[in-house]
């Protein structure tokens, strides 16, 4: 599906008016990152592309 650095995903529109976006990331991309489904993430654009980061927990500092 993607390299090792790079995934693509669709977009989903939750139908709620909201702005917000649906994505769902590959369980395969979940593991890799030892992310767990409730894991709260940073979304960022770098280089004209979205970047996804796990948010750190309270306390503890942003890389």
């Amino acid at each position: 599906m993607g390299d090792l650095n790079s995934w693509r995903v669709v977009c989903q529109d939750p139908g709620d008016g909201s702005g917000d976006a649906i994505i769902e990331l590959p369980s395969e991309l979940l593991d890799r990152l030892g992310w767990i489904v409730g894991d709260e993430l940073i979304l960022e654009r770098v280089e004209g592309a979205l970047s996804l980061k796990l948010k750190p927990p309270p306390g503890e500092p942003a890389e």
